[in-house]
């Protein structure tokens, strides 16, 4: 027969699995690769759409939890997603400018400096600013997302 203890042993790491399986398909559930396939885990160096479903990210580039934060509200996503990875600054620039304006993005303007560059970019309704800043050894990119202002005139607010 079982004893207490065996069937408490056995409980807690019934418990334990259940608790890392429910965690690792959050965690997987927040990515989605690239196409939709249907499968939500990446396979090499696939980029993915993150919380942003328009703005394409290295899958060289982890996401910082920690400082990363997203506010979502009735037709509107704004926040900033703060990246860490080892990648070339030259390549992250040439990535997202490519990217972005296959998703509908138009680049508004860049700054460049030896280990820095600053990327804007605009769609209806929206403005994206990319930081990314090299170093010895990191590059960490923030992706920051805004809603446009829409400025009324005179005649709108009489």
């Amino acid at each position: 027969m079982w004893g207490k203890k065996h069937f408490s042993a056995i409980m807690s790491v019934l418990g334990l699995i259940t608790f890392i399986t429910l965690s690792f398909n959050g965690c997987i559930n927040r990515q989605q690769t690239v196409g939709g396939t249907g499968s939500n885990i990446p396979k090499g160096n696939t980029p993915l759409y993150y919380d942003f479903g328009d703005i394409l990210l290295p899958s060289e580039l982890k996401i910082d939890k920690k400082e990363t934060y997203i506010i979502e509200g009735p037709g509107f996503l704004t926040g900033i997603l703060k990246l860490k990875g080892k990648v070339e600054r030259t390549s992250l620039i040439i990535f997202f400018r490519n990217n972005m304006a296959k998703d509908n993005w138009k680049s508004i303007s860049s700054f460049k400096t030896p280990n820095k560059a600053i990327l804007l970019f605009q769609k209806k309704m929206r403005w994206c600013i990319i930081n990314i800043t090299e170093t010895q050894y990191s590059t960490y990119v923030e992706v920051g997302v805004a809603p446009s202002i829409v400025e009324k005139s005179e005649s709108d607010l009489m």
